[in-house]
C-alpha cells in the first residue's frame, strides 16, 4: 500500500491527522543541465497525488518573476491518483532558473522548485529575457495511486510542433444501464502516428485543458485507449462528445451524441442530406441509413458485423437540405439502446422471416444482403460472401427487435456480445453529422419475391 506524506503539524492528544487533499511529489527538470546549442527546451515537472474526484486550479511561477495563466484540471474517477503537471521553457542564453506550481484550489500550496541550468555554445541568442515558458501540459496516468513520470520533452500546449496524428476517432461504451443517469467510456483511436514512442495531447471540444496520452513504441497502425469516463445525469448540460488533437492542423474526431439525459434543441442543425432519403412501405433508403448508423455506433468496440432494423417505429424520411434534430426525431423517436448478439447463419435466416406480411422486412446495414422468397431466406451474403449455416455473425439491433416485439421472431439461442451501445436516435444524429452531406442509400439490400 502506498504511503502518503503528510505536512507536519501539532495535534491535540488523541486527535487524528486528516490527510492533505493534495500532496506534491518531487519536482524535476529535463534536462537538468544543458550545454550546447541554443535555443534549448527544458521541461519542468512535478507530480501531484490527489484523492479523486477533484478539481485543481494552478499556475506555474518562475524564478524570473513570470507566472503562467491559471489553469483548471479535473481529476476524474475515484481513489488516489497521481498526475504530472508540466511546462516547457525555451532558453536562448546562459541562465539558471526554476519553476514551481502554485496551487490556488482546493488549497493554497506551492510545489518544490524544478531547477535547471543552461550553458549555450557560442554565446546564445538572447534578446530581452533569456528564457520563457512555452506550454503547460498535464499528464494523468488514469490509474489509482500509480507512479507518474515526466512526459517526453516537447513543446507545450500553445505551440504544438508537428502533426503527429493523421486521423482521430472516438467510440462510446456504456458501462451501466441505458437509462439516465449512466456511466460510459470514450475510447480514442489514433491513426498515422510515426514510428517510436509518442505523446499525443488532446482535449474535449468546449474545454480548455489539454490532456496527454503516452503512446508506446510498438503502437502499430492504430493506437487505441480509453480517454475519458463520464457520469452523466439529468442535470448534465452535455449531450455530445468530440475531441481535438493538439497539433497545428487542429485535427478533430468524429462527434458522438447521447440523448437519454439531455435532448437537444429541435431547431439545431445536425447536418445535411445530399438528396431526398425516402421511407417506403418496407423501410427503404431511410431504414438502410438507420442500420448503417447503428452499426457504425457499436462496431469499433463490439466487433459487430451487421445491424438490423425494422420499419416499425419509423415515421418519416428526410428531405434534401439541412437536417435538424427535429428531423432525426421524426424518423425514430424511441431512442432504444443498441445491443450486439452473436447468431449462426441458420439462426440469422430464421429471424429474417417475418411473423406476418404486415411486418415487412428486416433492413440490414450495407454489409449484408439477402433474398426473401415464400417465407425462406436465400442468397444471404456478408460483405459479398455467402453466409453458411454454421458461420457466427455479430449482429447489432435494439432490444425490442431482439425480443420479438416488432413482427419478427424472438432471437432464441442468440448469445449476447455487448449491451454497451448508445441510443439509436443518438447514433443516427452522429452518423448524419459525421458523414454530411449524406447521400441516399439505394434501398436494394433486400430482394422480395
Amino acid at each position: 500500500m502506498a504511503v502518503i506524506a503528510l505536512a507536519s503539524s501539532a495535534f491535540a492528544p488523541g486527535a487524528h491527522a486528516a490527510p492533505q487533499p493534495v500532496v506534491f511529489g518531487k519536482a524535476s527538470a529535463l534536462p537538468k543541465a544543458h550545454t550546447g546549442d541554443c535555443p534549448a527546451t527544458v521541461t519542468l515537472s512535478t507530480t501531484v497525488k490527489v484523492k479523486a474526484p477533484m478539481t485543481l486550479k494552478y499556475a506555474w511561477a518562475f524564478s524570473d518573476g513570470d507566472q503562467s495563466r491559471t489553469k483548471t484540471y479535473r481529476v476524474g474517477g475515484k481513489g488516489l491518483k497521481t498526475i504530472t503537471l508540466s511546462t516547457s521553457v525555451k532558453v536562448t542564453d546562459d541562465t539558471r532558473g526554476w519553476g514551481a506550481v502554485r496551487l490556488v484550489s482546493p488549497v493554497k500550496k506551492t510545489s518544490g522548485k524544478a531547477a535547471f541550468a543552461v550553458s549555450c555554445a557560442g554565446g546564445g541568442q538572447s534578446v530581452g529575457d533569456s528564457w520563457d515558458s512555452v506550454g503547460v501540459p498535464v499528464v494523468d496516468d488514469g490509474a489509482p495511486d500509480a507512479p507518474a513520470t515526466p512526459p517526453p520533452a516537447r513543446q507545450g500546449d500553445d505551440t504544438p510542433d508537428r502533426n503527429l496524428v493523421r486521423k482521430a476517432g472516438i467510440a462510446f461504451e456504456r458501462t451501466t444501464a441505458s437509462k439516465c443517469p449512466l456511466t460510459f467510456k470514450v475510447h480514442g483511436y489514433f491513426e498515422g502516428l510515426p514510428a517510436g514512442a509518442q505523446t499525443v495531447q488532446y482535449r474535449l471540444v468546449g474545454t480548455q485543458e489539454w490532456k496527454a496520452v503516452n503512446v508506446p513504441a510498438d503502437h502499430g497502425a492504430v493506437f487505441a485507449t480509453v480517454l475519458e469516463t463520464f457520469d452523466w445525469g439529468w442535470e448534465t448540460e452535455q449531450n455530445a462528445v468530440q475531441i481535438e488533437v493538439n497539433q497545428p492542423n487542429g485535427l478533430t474526431s468524429n462527434i458522438i451524441y447521447y440523448f437519454k439525459c439531455r435532448p437537444p434543441s429541435g431547431s439545431a442543425q445536425v447536418g445535411v442530406a445530399a438528396e431526398d432519403i425516402a421511407l417506403t412501405g418496407s423501410g427503404g433508403p431511410v431504414a438502410e441509413l438507420v442500420a448503417d448508423a447503428m452499426l457504425e455506433a457499436v462496431q469499433t468496440v463490439s466487433g459487430a458485423q451487421v445491424a438490423l432494423v425494422s420499419k416499425s417505429g419509423m415515421h418519416n424520411g428526410l428531405k434534401a437540405g439541412p437536417v435538424t434534430f427535429s428531423d432525426v426525431w421524426g424518423i425514430q423517436s424511441a431512442g432504444l439502446a443498441i445491443d450486439v448478439w452473436a447468431l449462426t447463419g441458420a439462426q440469422l435466416k430464421r429471424i429474417l422471416v417475418p411473423n406476418t406480411p404486415k411486418a415487412g422486412v428486416l433492413t440490414p446495414s450495407a454489409s449484408l444482403s439477402y433474398t426473401l422468397s415464400g417465407g425462406v431466406v436465400t442468397d444471404l451474403k456478408l460483405n459479398g460472401t455467402p453466409v453458411s449455416d454454421t458461420q457466427v455473425v455479430k449482429v447489432a439491433a435494439n432490444y425490442i427487435l431482439a425480443g420479438g416485439w416488432q413482427g419478427f421472431p424472438r432471437w432464441e439461442g442468440a448469445k449476447g456480445v455487448t449491451h454497451s451501445g448508445p441510443d439509436d436516435t443518438g447514433a443516427l444524429a452522429s452518423y448524419i453529422t459525421n458523414h454530411s452531406p449524406v447521400p441516399a442509400p439505394k434501398g436494394d439490400r433486400v430482394t422480395v419475391r
